[in-house]
């Protein structure tokens, strides 16, 4: 059984403040996150092994942004988003 069906898949759009490295202002940023919660029961059609991945499952978050561009007017460059965690577990 693939692993994709252990969860149901939303996008959201959570702020962050994020300094441009070029030109060091500090400003708000939207990033936009894959939200995968684990589903209440597991699906039909898994064997044991399936049944243990399940038990294990987790829900979290993956970040798709991987670069943004500034917002100060006179910079605009797009510089990689660093030091924040790619991936979120989240508490149930």
């Amino acid at each position: 059984m693939d692993e994709r069906a252990f969860y149901s898949e939303s996008q959201t759009q959570k702020a962050a403040r994020l300094q441009c490295p070029y030109c060091r202002t500090t400003e708000s940023y939207d990033l936009r996150w894959v939200v995968r919660k684990k589903k209440p029961k597991m699906p039909p059609g898994g064997d044991e092994r399936d049944r243990a991945k399940f038990a294990k499952a987790a829900s979290y978050m993956v970040l798709m942004d991987d670069k943004v561009g500034c917002k100060n007017m006179r910079c605009r460059r797009p510089f990689e988003i660093t030091g924040m965690k790619t991936t979120a577990f989240l508490q149930e």
